[in-house]
């Protein structure tokens, strides 16, 4: 499982920025999820700021990923990459799980929820993984079952037939300016 993506040499924070965000696009399933590139407004302290906080951040989320993990028998765990990313606004998500990468990827937009529920966005990408498939089915909700009760969270209660409402399972609040965490107001990293 990788732990890093790495994409620059440069000791520049904002060119080591702008090549991650560079990195990711190519892993997400539209490039045009990233589009901070193109935003002149705040792609300077968005990029400088990811250029010195990435790795933290990073690595917090592989942490995550590895209590997932640890629901599992080894045998049974997909093999996953996870980064923190910011989306565009239009795309409407909070995180995605490309099964068209190798190995799997989990993108996530850690500024779109407090750090204490990214375990929440993380582990229904997880069961997405774990699924082998996109879409909130029946396997979907017997890997998110399993999931929650392996990290102590409530599971969902679906009745057959109702497997969509596991779209947004476990729910958690959105902050309205995902964009504040990527220019580095709140919370230290």
């Amino acid at each position: 499982m990788s732990d890093r993506l790495i994409v620059t040499t440069s000791a520049d924070a904002f060119a080591r920025g702008l090549d991650y965000l560079y990195g990711i696009r190519s892993l997400a399933p539209d490039p045009e999820m990233i589009d901070l590139i193109h935003d002149s407004k705040n792609r300077e302290v968005i990029c400088t700021w990811i250029g010195r906080k990435i790795d933290a951040v990073n690595q917090r989320l592989h942490q995550i990923l590895q209590d997932c993990h640890n629901c599992f028998h080894t045998w049974e765990q997909p093999n996953l990459q996870i980064f923190a990313a910011p989306f565009a606004r239009s795309f409407g998500i909070d995180a995605i799980c490309n099964l068209e990468t190798e190995p799997i990827t989990i993108l996530v937009d850690v500024g779109r929820v407090l750090p204490e529920d990214w375990l929440l966005l993380v582990l229904h990408e997880y069961a997405h993984a774990h699924a082998g498939s996109p879409g909130h089915h029946l396997q979907f909700a017997r890997s998110l079952t399993h999931l929650c009760l392996g990290l102590e969270i409530t599971p969902p209660i679906v009745q057959p037939g109702q497997e969509d409402c596991l779209r947004f399972y476990p729910p958690c609040p959105l902050i309205p300016d995902p964009l504040a965490f990527w220019r580095g107001e709140g919370q230290e990293w």
